[in-house]
């Protein structure tokens, strides 16, 4: 019975939330003590909040799912955890995870309750509105970067926040772009939205969410070399702008190979993201370090 409970708060989903030490982690702070205590707690109550929404994200869509060949599997859809405990378990965990959130600074709980109320909306309503489904689950990513900035009291660029918005809705296009091709004509019967869109549609969308991606992440790379300390240096932030490109187009590559439909086992199993990712952290990590000496 536990392992349905486990299964439903979506431990792979927590992967997302590791967008709270982005701000502080771009800014070289998490080695202080404070700073990855803040961190490591918002990490804590957005894997709360966020397993509580898909408790109740479930149980709203209960008879959709029940017919998607996937979905069907899910405990609450498939009956291995009542409504009743649903709803209690879902409460709990996103009350308790607010509360928690609070415990760096008291504005971090509102950012949270943002996310939540957002999240939960879409799962009744907005999820059927064309365009604003896109938006906000994008703004759900943009709301963990913003959380840790505003648990460490981390100053956000610009180019930063540019581009963590237009990578977030790179990546939930890319999703229904995934979703629209796997399910093809029957797509609209497990998310009606699907219908609202077209292949070409969603592929502009994508071009267009790489290329702002990738214009501000290079500006915002400049940006932070500007503002290293060291007269002398080495180009790690520029040369941080190569595995960053090569990771988005190998995530376009997946998608129009007709996958992408769940982002996170993309990052998982795909070995050539994971190689540019842990490539991008190295250089990314030794500009911010070096620059500190």
């Amino acid at each position: 019975m536990l392992s349905a409970y486990f299964k439903e708060a979506r431990p792979k989903q927590w992967l997302k939330n590791v967008l709270v030490f982005a701000a502080p982690g771009a800014l070289g702070a998490l080695d202080e003590s404070d700073v990855l205590s803040r961190t490591l707690t918002v990490f804590i109550a957005y894997c709360l909040v966020s397993s509580g929404l898909y408790f109740w994200n479930d149980i709203i869509d209960v008879a959709a799912d029940r017919l998607h060949p996937k979905k069907s599997q899910r405990p609450i859809a498939s009956g291995q955890i009542s409504l009743t405990s649903a709803r209690v378990i879902g409460t709990v965990l996103i009350v308790g995870g607010i509360t928690l959130s609070a415990v760096p600074r008291a504005d971090t709980a509102i950012v949270l309750g943002l996310y939540a109320i957002l999240t939960f909306a879409y799962s009744v309503k907005l999820k059927h509105v064309v365009l604003l489904d896109l938006a906000i689950v994008a703004s759900g990513f943009v709301l963990r970067a913003v959380a840790g900035a505003v648990a460490t009291e981390t100053n956000m660029s610009q180019w930063f926040v540019i581009c963590i918005t237009f990578g977030s809705l790179f990546i939930v296009a890319g999703k229904r772009f995934a979703e629209l091709r796997e399910m093809g004509s029957d797509a609209s019967r497990t998310r009606a939205i699907l219908a609202e869109y077209s292949e070409p549609y969603l592929r502009m969308i994508i071009g267009i969410a790489v290329t702002t991606t990738m214009v501000a992440y290079c500006l915002w790379a400049f940006e932070s070399a500007d503002n290293a300390t060291q007269v002398s240096r080495f180009p790690f932030y520029e040369l941080s702008i190569v595995p960053m490109i090569l990771a988005v187009f190998r995530y376009v590559l997946v998608l129009e190979r007709g996958l992408g439909s769940a982002p996170e086992e993309v990052f998982a199993r795909d070995r050539h993201i994971q190689i540019f990712a842990i490539v991008w952290v190295v250089v990314y990590g030794l500009g911010v370090y070096a620059s500190a000496l």
